[in-house]
């Protein structure tokens, strides 16, 4: 039995072109780049030559480029480290009900420091209302956070009008672009965002390396204590092997973009189109006309998380959901939740099916077979 990955929006397989040319790096740029000595010289220049293409790709300067662990990180020095730095000027920071844990623990963490947090609701679509941010912005507000595509659903937000509407405010504007980078053309400076967060595991390169676009002026404390490494914003030795991976999965995706937002699509429209012929009852959550071309979240009315992703699983599937399985009980999606209500039986019966490089028309028309087997089977 072939097993078929339909999870690329938890993390891609590493492209073979990023593996080789990382590889090298390994072995023979072993300096630290910090040193002053030709080991170190030759280690900072691979460093310098990734943080130019990472600038080049969103259209900022290099020196705006902090290297960090992962996105994860990236969301915490963004959130925190920018309220922090700008407690002087107000405590009230604005998010998102349906952010990813990294925003969202980071703003409850805030919390906790004293500071206000206010979390715009989202509609049906998973979408933020202008009007609610601009009821919601105060004196007071000194950090913005949205994410440009939700992981959950693809849904995308509305980030040009948001940084519209904080165009004469003092608040910071901060996204994460995960799942946005790479499929969507994103140019900091025409939308005018002030940090934004990129993950390269989601793009076909390796794991533990993201990094965090801080616009020129933006204060920022940092969250560790060290060297002053990352111009003193990020302290630690760089992990150059991942960066120049890095580099080289960022370059690919620049130049494929267009193809493989087109073949992603083909997959999610071609996987919809077999289940419906194969007489599925499901229905798409959010609009789908609004969702990036990799990502669809599915609701299969009279199913459960625990039972479909087992079976999937268990059939060769590979895909996930939001909702967290605890001691053999679901806890409902918290962007589903967000978008239709807590009890409604969506956040507990959808599946998020995320398409990419280790997928095929054959594959993703077999996944599709498999799940409308397995669907039916649980719903006789």
């Amino acid at each position: 039995m072939e097993r078929i990955y339909m999870d690329h929006a938890a993390t891609t397989p590493m492209d073979r072109r990023v593996a080789e040319v990382m590889t090298p790096v390994f072995t023979d740029v072993f300096g630290n780049p910090s040193s002053v000595h030709a080991y170190g010289r030759s280690a900072r220049q691979y460093l310098d030559k990734a943080r130019r293409t990472m600038a080049q790709s969103i259209n900022s300067d290099e020196k705006e480029i902090i290297f960090t662990s992962g996105g994860t990180e990236a969301d915490n020095l963004a959130i925190i480290g920018t309220a922090m730095a700008n407690r002087h000027k107000g405590n009230h920071i604005i998010t998102t009900v349906q952010e990813h844990h990294a925003s969202l623990h980071a703003a409850q963490h805030l919390e906790k420091q004293g500071f206000r947090v206010t979390y715009l609701s989202v509609n049906e679509n998973g979408i933020i209302s202008i009007d609610e941010l601009k009821h919601a912005l105060t004196d007071e507000t000194i950090v913005v956070s949205v994410m440009f595509v939700n992981n959950e659903t693809g849904v995308i937000q509305p980030i040009e009008a948001i940084a519209e509407v904080l165009q004469d405010h003092q608040a910071y504007l901060h996204t994460d672009a995960v799942q946005a980078f790479g499929l969507l053309d994103i140019d900091v400076k025409q939308v005018d965002i002030d940090l934004m967060t990129v993950s390269a595991h989601k793009l076909n390169g390796p794991k533990g390396i993201a990094f965090l676009y801080v616009k020129d002026g933006t204060a920022l404390s940092t969250l560790q204590f060290g060297g002053e490494q990352e111009r003193k914003r990020r302290p630690g030795t760089e992990n150059v092997p991942a960066t120049v991976g890095f580099q080289k999965a960022v370059e690919l995706i620049m130049q494929e973009r267009m193809e493989r937002k087109q073949t992603y699509q083909r997959y999610k429209d071609l996987f919809m189109e077999q289940l419906a012929r194969n007489g599925v009852n499901f229905t798409v959550n959010g609009n789908v006309d609004q969702t990036i071309a990799s990502i669809v979240n599915i609701s299969f009315p009279g199913t459960n998380v625990e039972s479909l992703l087992t079976n999937f699983d268990l059939d060769g599937i590979a895909a996930s959901s939001g909702s967290a399985c605890t001691a053999g009980s679901v806890e409902p999606s918290h962007v589903l939740a967000a978008m239709y209500g807590q009890e409604d039986d969506r956040t507990t019966n959808s599946i998020r099916f995320s398409f990419g490089s280790f997928n095929t028309d054959e594959n993703v028309s077999e996944a599709a077979d498999r799940v409308a087997k397995i669907v039916k089977r649980l719903t006789k």
